[in-house]
């Protein structure tokens, strides 16, 4: 497979943006190159489109498997494992918040709460008490509004957003008109 200019920006700049999340560069480019690819390819041939090792290809696809990410299909005459990635933006959205929350979230929030319940937590400071409390409400409420939003058709939450966006600037806009009549 032969990346167009286009797709080889997409597929560079996603790996790049990999690292930025905590993603290791290849896989984030494999993800990349299996979300444009028409159809599923086979190992070998993401190998030689981003000339990276086969043992790298193959170390990544299992990383995004773990992830939920991609899923190795079969093909007619072929006995190679041959892979594809959610095409949906939003289908994939939602599985890597799902699975983010899931790694990185939930664990906090279960970390938190052995906190609050250990006996040791009473002999904290007041104030230790009142940050980590805090931080627990705080963990909570983003996890419980995002399982809610995760729930919600790409439709609704589109029309959710776009709302959110307009209660902004009204409260910026009613802020700065308070702020300007002062």
């Amino acid at each position: 497979m032969e990346l167009q200019p286009v797709a080889q920006r997409f597929v560079l700049h996603w790996g790049e943006m990999g690292s930025r999340w905590g993603v290791n560069r290849t896989v984030a480019q494999i993800h990349a190159l299996l979300f444009l690819a028409e159809h599923p390819l086979p190992a070998e041939e993401i190998a030689d489109t981003l000339n990276v090792a086969r043992s790298n290809v193959s170390n990544s696809l299992k990383e995004l498997q773990n992830w939920k990410l991609i899923r190795t299909v079969h093909m007619m005459g072929d006995r190679r494992d041959h892979f594809e990635t959610i095409t949906d933006v939003w289908d994939l959205f939602r599985t890597v918040v799902r699975e983010r929350k899931q790694r990185e979230f939930d664990p906090t929030i279960d970390a938190l709460h052995e906190c609050v319940n250990n006996p040791a937590f009473a002999r904290e400071s007041k104030e230790v008490q009142k940050r980590i409390i805090a931080t627990l409400q705080l963990m909570e409420t983003l996890g419980s509004w995002g399982d809610e939003m995760l729930r919600l058709s790409p439709d609704t939450l589109v029309k959710v957003m776009k709302l959110g966006a307009r209660i902004q600037k009204l409260v910026r806009g009613d802020q700065r008109a308070r702020e300007a009549g002062k």
